[in-house]
């Protein structure tokens, strides 16, 4: 039988009388946005992760998009997402390097990509693992916590000005469809997401910031709420789980994630040179099934294409592709 990568379903299944009794109030009381559910569940997060305030949003991604600078010190590791919300609001993401161990970004990398542009740095607590906060505090930059993977590890949120979490159905903590929030531990900062959220308003008739429509309906912040309870027991069962891969044996294989206490395995994500014939074995696809497919991925390479990209780009484009397939030539 195909062992699925993550089964959402077990972990709410003996929930869903719960669930359907919570959906079930909302529905009968017709109040289906910003209603009491969403404030509950942003009181209850606070008081859970340590912070003074938090906002729910739409999904993780517009979580991130909280502000406009001119740099963003950012892993080079890490999903789209990261990158993406930092170039959304007009910022540049910078990519530093990461640690081998932690696969967090490496804080000495990041002290070397600090310029006079530089606004913020937004590490990712990767897989459920945190980055180092404190030799990041030190630098004297803003904090953004991308902690999409990692609601309820030891030490996140606390540090940055806002966090960010997602709550997509595969997270540690999930909702039944698309749902994200802000953590801050700036009130002033909460008030200016709570309303860039609302299309930068209040009150939906002054408008102070051009904001957009990026909520957390009351169906998910029913469930949410009913799922926080459950998270500790949840990131326990995940901590035994990656125990348990070691005790099998696993480390005789590959290199195992490195366990520290905050560490809340959002995924188990080992490292080998043998990554394609394992994940042949796991997945069911082995190498010249595809054959084509497969020499595509590895060939394919997107080039800068618009509607009117300036020559002069195009022509920096291909002296660049020149240069490097010359070194590569003679090197090989």
């Amino acid at each position: 039988m195909p062992v699925p990568l993550v089964d959402v379903r077990a972990q709410y299944e003996r929930l869903i009388p719960q669930i359907l009794e919570r959906f079930q109030a909302v529905l009968e009381s017709g109040t289906l946005i910003l209603g009491p559910n969403v404030q509950a569940f942003e009181e209850e997060a606070a008081a859970y992760l340590g912070v003074p305030k938090t906002v729910g949003v739409a999904n993780g991604t517009d979580a991130l998009e909280i502000g406009a600078g001119d740099e963003v010190i950012c892993p080079s590791f890490t999903f789209y997402a990261t990158a993406e919300a930092i170039m959304r609001t007009g910022a540049t993401p910078v990519f530093a390097d990461i640690d081998p161990v932690s696969l967090n970004v490496d804080p000495e990398d990041v002290a070397a990509k600090v310029t006079e542009r530089t606004r913020a740095i937004m590490p990712v607590h990767l897989f459920g693992r945190p980055a180092d906060l404190a030799a990041l505090t030190s630098l004297g930059i803003p904090i953004i916590e991308d902690a999409a993977q990692a609601f309820g590890a030891q030490g996140v949120a606390t540090t940055g000005v806002a966090s960010t979490f997602s709550f997509f159905p595969t997270k540690n903590l999930f909702a039944l469809g698309d749902g994200g929030l802000v953590a801050a531990t700036d009130e002033e900062l909460a008030e200016r997401v709570r309303m860039l959220r609302f299309h930068g308003s209040r009150d939906k008739k002054t408008f102070t910031y051009v904001g957009t429509n990026s909520r957390l309906d009351e169906l998910q912040a029913a469930a949410l709420r009913l799922f926080l309870g459950e998270l500790d027991g949840w990131n326990r069962a995940r901590r035994e789980a990656a125990a348990r891969y070691a005790e099998l044996g696993l480390g005789e294989f590959c290199e195992l994630p490195e366990d520290e206490p905050g560490h809340v395995y959002h995924m188990y994500v080992v490292r080998t040179p043998e990554q394609a014939r394992l994940s042949a074995a796991l997945f069911g696809h082995e190498e010249g099934f595809l054959p084509e497919t497969e020499k595509a991925s590895r060939e394919n390479l997107a080039l800068p294409m618009w509607a009117g990209i300036p020559a002069e780009i195009q022509e920096r484009v291909v002296s660049v592709v020149r240069e490097a397939s010359t070194v590569g030539a003679a090197a090989s």
